[in-house]
């Protein structure tokens, strides 16, 4: 007989709800609930269509946490609604718990978002193999157990959504691809058999809807299901931009080449000097900025950077690891 005992929380939902066929704004909608220790929140979402409004709309699936169909937003926080526990919820956020959908301006019917900018922006990197091949081949073109290694489990991705959506740029950057496409990317540029590598790499470089445009947050991490940590992919593609010679002079890609300039250089990094590498002539703009931060003390003159006490070990490293073309 188990000796587990159920304990339970008193807890205040309050729910995003919306319908685009009749509703002209959003509205939030409060439910009472107990909440016992053996709950997830699909639990939470199941009871208030079961009990309190079976108008109630929400996506679900798997129950597995592998498929990523449930994914919702809860306090803000990129959630499946069949993986977390309620009581991890609560001792993160309190007792009072907010419910929206992934994208709120994208909502169709209270959870419900229209995914199909998601599709779009798939569809946009060539998410399959090109190449030259034979009409009816003689054999098969074997790819190697060492070379399908080179996927990084990219290949898992199922294309659920639930990073795109997770992703802050994304909100606010219609054009920006997305961490989905940036992993379904690399899938087929890490591929040997794909011969449009350098074509796809351009696509991805393009400014504001391309890879610099990412900002590190490893919110898309967060939320995969399946584990395939797009943000790792974003990384690699931004390697291989530099290490094929596609990477073109922006300001984007000085900041990255300042970046190893300054840490060979110092061991540590030089913020001020990163900034003017980078931005050039354009730096003038920061200039009062810069200066309320040399004032605080935030920006160090190059004269006054303290160089690392293992400054050597970090230069062989730097020399023994980077591939890239700068």
């Amino acid at each position: 007989m188990s000796t587990h005992k159920i304990t339970t929380k008193k807890v205040n939902f309050k729910v995003f709800r919306f319908n685009a066929d009749v509703d002209y704004l959003p509205y939030y909608e409060d439910y009472n609930m107990e909440v016992t220790s053996e709950e997830v929140v699909l639990d939470i979402l199941n009871r208030i269509k079961w009990d309190h409004d079976g108008s109630f709309s929400y996506r679900r699936s798997c129950r597995h946490g592998i498929c990523g169909t449930c994914a919702i937003k809860v306090n803000g926080r990129s959630t499946l609604a069949c993986k977390e526990r309620m009581n991890d919820m609560i001792e993160l956020f309190g007792n009072e718990l907010t419910i929206e959908p992934l994208s709120v301006k994208r909502a169709i019917k209270d959870l419900i978002i229209d995914k199909g900018d998601f599709w779009e922006k798939h569809e946009a990197i060539h998410p399959y193999l090109i190449s030259d091949v034979q009409e009816h081949p003689e054999h098969e073109h074997i790819v190697t157990p060492e070379e399908a290694e080179r996927l990084l489990e990219a290949d898992l991705c199922i294309q659920c959504g639930a990073c795109h959506y997770a992703c802050p740029v994304v909100e606010i950057n219609d054009d920006f691809f997305g961490p989905a496409a940036f992993a379904k990317a690399y899938r087929f540029e890490a591929d040997v058999r794909d011969d449009a590598i350098d074509e796809r790499l351009q696509e991805l470089h393009q400014e504001k809807q391309g890879l610099w445009d990412c900002v590190k947050c490893f919110e898309c991490a967060e939320a995969c299901p399946k584990d395939v940590n797009p943000i790792d992919k974003i990384t690699k593609l931004h390697q291989m931009l530099f290490q094929r010679g596609v990477a073109t002079s922006n300001v984007a890609t000085r900041h990255a080449v300042a970046f190893k300039h300054s840490i060979a250089k110092f061991g540590v990094l030089d913020e001020g000097g990163m900034v003017l590498y980078s931005e050039r002539l354009a730096i003038v703009k920061h200039v009062p900025l810069a200066i309320k931060m040399f004032v605080k003390g935030k920006i160090v003159p190059p004269w006054s950077i303290v160089k690392s006490t293992n400054l050597d070990e970090i230069q062989k490293l730097i020399k023994s690891s980077s591939t890239a073309k700068f």
